[in-house]
């Protein structure tokens, strides 16, 4: 009996690959998005939802992101970004937040296992925020992690973690300042007064050089679950042009379907947004 069934259960499994790899192929006869963001909301709904532990909902929400990265890759996105701790969430309860870093060190090491989903899909990972705030059991295990992944070409995931677009900016600001005044030293050889001139002002690609997220190109589609519609302080600066998508289910309910509805709506809109784009 368990023979049939595991036989039942793999061709039932190749019967959905292959329906999956049907419809990529029709969707990939429109543009794809080149980089797919996500707001990853609901996880303690969702425990509350389907009467969890505290915690269970996080993990339950890892499982989701692991399907959606090889749905979004299989379809031919290069570029994915989650919004995994925001800095306002260190304002929660501690032990709440100890319970999801201790979820996220053991997934970040799990990034470094054979056959994880880095390793299988030849992803590079970066961890974009003030890295500085985490816990240093989870800042060093990032650091190994991106160097670890660092010969990987083929995807790119960036996950956002001790992260604001508030901090980001200021961060940016902050580093340009440092640049320019060091420049306008270097020009004056150290001696005498410093002049500012028209060539010392900050400009747009400077602070953009300096973004968290200057490692990837501006989103096309950001999905934030739970049928919210706020952006949380999350990517602020690099969403104009990019279709948003609030889907109702839950981050842990997210489905293929809804990954492939925001891909729709990125097509949908797809000229409009280019037009957009040419008249900067």
């Amino acid at each position: 009996m368990d023979k049939a069934n595991d036989r039942a259960s793999g061709l039932l499994g190749r019967l959905s690959g292959f329906m999956r790899s049907c419809l990529f192929r029709v969707l990939r006869m429109g543009p794809i998005p080149t980089h797919y963001s996500f707001i990853m909301d609901g996880n303690r709904r969702y425990a509350k939802k389907v009467n969890m532990g505290e915690g269970a909902g996080h993990r339950a929400g890892f499982f989701a992101l692991v399907s959606v990265l090889k749905y979004c890759y299989e379809v031919g996105v290069k570029y994915i970004s989650i919004y995994a701790f925001s800095i306002d969430n260190f304002k929660r309860r501690p032990d709440e937040v100890k319970t999801i870093m201790d979820l996220i060190l053991e997934k970040i090491e799990g990034l470094l296992e054979e056959g994880s989903i880095a390793d299988q899909y030849g992803v590079r990972v970066y961890f974009v925020g003030n890295l500085k705030l985490l816990d240093e059991r989870v800042r060093i295990a990032a650091e190994k992690v991106m160097e670890a992944t660092a010969h990987n070409t083929r995807c790119v995931l960036l996950i956002c973690i001790a992260y604001t677009s508030c901090d980001e900016i200021v961060n940016s600001v902050r580093e340009c300042c440092k640049d320019k005044l060091e420049e306008i030293e270097d020009k004056e050889g150290g001696g005498g007064g410093v002049v500012v001139n028209e060539h010392s002002a900050i400009q747009l690609v400077d602070i953009e050089k300096h973004m968290y997220m200057g490692v990837a190109p501006d989103p096309d589609v950001l999905l934030r679950t739970s049928g919210e519609k706020r952006l949380s302080n999350y990517q602020l600066w690099q969403t104009t042009h990019c279709t948003l998508y609030s889907p109702t289910a839950l981050w842990p309910e997210i489905s293929l379907l809804h990954v492939v509805w925001g891909i729709l709506k990125f097509q949908r809109s797809y000229a409009y947004f280019e037009k957009k784009k040419k008249m900067l």
